[in-house]
C-alpha cells in the first residue's frame, strides 16, 4: 500500500486546491463540477469535468441516480459513498 501513498497526496491535494477555490469564491472553476461525498456527512469536492468518462466513475452516478433519482438532497451531485473509497477512485483515475 505505501506505493500509493504519494497519489493519494496528489489527489487530495490537488482536490483540496479546488475545494478551497470553490470555498473562498462560492464558483466552481471552468472545467470542473461539485459533488457532495459522504454516506453520513456529505463533503463538498470539486471534480475535473474528465472524470465523467471514468467508468468507475458513471458506475457512482448510476448508484447516485438509483439512491437520489434528480432530487439532490444537497441541492448538487451527491455520490453515495464512503470518502475514502471516493479518493481511492479518483487516484485510479490519475494514474
Amino acid at each position: 500500500m505505501g506505493f500509493r501513498l504519494p497519489r493519494i497526496v496528489d489527489a487530495k491535494q490537488s482536490l483540496k486546491r479546488s475545494l478551497s477555490f470553490s470555498e473562498t469564491t462560492g464558483m466552481v472553476p471552468r472545467g470542473h463540477f461539485a459533488v457532495y461525498v459522504g454516506e453520513v456527512e456529505k463533503k463538498r469536492f470539486v471534480v475535473p469535468i474528465s472524470f465523467l468518462k471514468n467508468v468507475s466513475f458513471q458506475n457512482l452516478l448510476s448508484q447516485a441516480e438509483e439512491e437520489y433519482g434528480f432530487n439532490h438532497p444537497m441541492g448538487a451531485l451527491t455520490i453515495p459513498c464512503s470518502e475514502e473509497a471516493f479518493l481511492d477512485l479518483i487516484c485510479s483515475s490519475q494514474s
